[in-house]
This record gives structure tokens, C-alpha cells and sequence, in this order.
């Protein structure tokens, strides 16, 4: 394990893990308070490079590699992990989207099956140059970098990397990027953190089921909240509480999202009603995948609206 200047860098040994899961050993031991930046590869394994790759080719069964476990130190079932996404830099110049066979949000799947027949395959490689993601005249579009994939372990199994759910996991949720912090529950001692699947940007939903892929060095300062219990993954920016809900059918994503929400109000001293009240007239909702094994939608509130003077 290296160092830079000032902070410890993580860089997977061999093989990245495809799973959540607390049986694997740690690749790196942090502290409460330390700022890391950790290294990730694409969606693809950074297996495809060029348009005229075959994705159902190239690809194995697996998908989503992701850096980790990274054990924080001190953590224990009950407490809270916090991950503060301090920035995501890109460590190549270009990313890539593709259409695979029976994946996406229109499509036939495994678990939406049709008699039609599949999409046909295509990859669209984008140059990252001047803030710009560019394919074509059409096809271009700012840098707007975050973690599609971010979790700590569950307390018993061992879920897939492209599953979202209590976790984290594989939300595909934009407001997972730099500036923002992320609240995770801590399931098992040393949390067991995972992250991977960095996107240059993405649209709600992740229709076609591949965002911007790129590989990228993403610092993230890791700090606990003891004796905190969370049940779904929270998310705070500077000007906004989030929740995200991952579930089947998506209303009940939006549901666990907006409950959660409220909960989360409670604790800052709302009365419950009177908090179901205020998010019926100015809360957000948000489709972070409708692609994956779950979906996954994030329930908001601007910060100005939760104020404790305005409780």
C-alpha cells in the first residue's frame, strides 16, 4: 500500500470483488477521521476499449467490479459509516456506454421477460476533453462524475455488486458525488466499505442500463457516528437531506425512500404527521436506476425547509 502526500491509497490486489460481503479479506485498514483515495475500475472490468467490441464477446458473468472490503476501524453493528465524497478524478480520457442484449429499461430482461427479440449491441466510446464527454455533435455531455456503486457489507449474506438495497450497493443514484456526504449502516465490525462503478454522468434512471463508464481515483474521508442505527443509506449535500429506497415494484422504492425521510425528520425533532405533510408539498423524488435487480428512487428535502427554527 502506497502514500501520497497526504493521504493513504488503496489500489485493489488481484481479483475485484463482485460481491458485498463480510467473508472476503480486508485490502486495507483505515481510521475514523482518514481521508483515502481509492482506485476503481470501470463496469466492464475495463474490458471494452473500441466501438467495434461485441460486449456479449468480451464480457463474463460478472459485472461491476468493485474496490474492497476497506475495514474502518472501530466500526460495529449499529454504528453509522460516514463516507464524504471529497472528489472523483478520472484516470483515463474517455468513457463508455453501450446497449448489451437483454439489459435496460426497455427491453426484455431476465426478470421483465417478452417474446421480443433483444436490442441489438453497440458501444459508443466518449473523449473526455475540456470538461466534455464528446461521441458526436449529439452525443455530448458535461463531466458529472459520482459513485454508481458505494456499500458496506450485510450482516449475513453476501450480495451481488449489481444489486442495490439496504446496504447501498449498486444505486446508480447521481447524488452520490463530490461534496456530498453519504450515511451507510454498518451491518458487521469493520463495516466492510466497497465502492466502484464510477460514472462521468448519467440521466435519471439509467435507461439504457450503461452510464458514462470510466475508471477514476476517488478520495473519500471516512469518519463514525457510534451508537447511530440507520436502515437505508442517507445522503447529505450542502443544501439537501436525501434518502434512497431500492426495491421491486419502484412505488415501493418510493416508499422506503420517503419513509425513511421522515424518520430521519423525526430525529431532528419534526413531529411525524406534520413531516408527511411537508414532504407532500415540497419534498423531491428521484429515479436512480430502473435497470438493476432493484430499483432504486432518492426521496429529498432542501435543508432550507428543515431548518430546526422551521421544525
Amino acid at each position: 500500500m502506497e502514500k501520497t502526500k497526504e493521504f493513504q491509497q488503496i489500489k485493489q490486489p488481484g481479483t475485484h470483488s463482485y460481491v458485498f460481503s463480510k467473508y472476503l479479506e480486508p485490502i486495507a485498514y483505515v481510521e475514523p477521521g482518514e481521508t483515502v483515495e481509492i482506485f476503481t475500475k470501470d463496469a466492464f472490468e475495463n474490458r471494452i476499449t473500441s466501438e467495434q467490441d461485441i460486449p456479449s464477446e468480451i464480457l463474463g458473468d460478472y459485472l461491476n467490479p468493485q474496490t474492497g472490503p476497506i475495514f474502518i476501524k472501530g466500526a460495529e453493528p449499529g454504528d453509522t459509516l460516514v463516507a464524504e465524497i471529497i472528489d472523483i478524478e478520472p484516470t483515463r480520457d474517455w468513457a463508455v456506454s453501450v446497449l448489451k442484449e437483454n439489459f435496460g429499461g426497455l427491453t426484455a430482461t431476465e426478470l421483465t421477460r417478452t417474446l421480443n427479440e433483444p436490442l441489438p449491441e453497440k458501444v459508443w466510446i466518449y473523449k473526455l476533453e475540456n470538461g466534455m464527454l464528446r461521441n458526436n455533435d449529439r452525443l455530448n455531455f458535461p463531466w458529472r462524475p459520482f459513485l454508481g456503486t458505494i456499500g458496506t457489507a450485510p450482516e449475513i449474506e453476501a450480495i451481488s455488486a449489481l444489486t442495490p438495497f439496504s446496504h447501498g450497493g449498486n444505486m446508480d443514484v447521481p447524488d452520490t458525488k463530490p461534496g456530498n456526504k453519504v450515511y451507510l449502516p454498518v451491518n458487521t465490525e469493520g463495516a466492510y466499505f466497497f465502492t466502484g462503478d464510477a460514472h462521468a454522468g448519467q440521466g435519471d434512471g439509467e435507461l439504457c442500463g450503461v452510464a458514462l463508464e470510466i475508471t477514476a481515483k476517488v478520495t473519500i474521508k471516512f469518519n463514525l457516528i457510534k451508537g447511530k442505527t440507520i436502515k437505508w443509506p442517507r445522503i447529505e449535500s450542502p443544501t439537501e437531506y436525501m434518502v434512497v429506497g431500492s426495491a421491486r415494484p419502484m412505488e415501493d422504492a418510493a416508499r422506503i425512500a420517503y419513509a425513511e425521510l421522515i424518520d430521519w425528520m423525526v430525529e431532528m425533532g419534526w413531529e411525524r404527521f406534520e413531516a408527511y405533510q411537508a414532504l407532500t408539498q415540497i419534498g423531491k423524488l428521484h429515479v436512480g436506476n430502473m435497470v438493476d435487480t432493484y430499483y432504486s428512487l432518492v426521496a429529498k428535502i432542501e435543508k432550507k425547509y428543515a431548518q430546526p427554527e422551521l421544525k
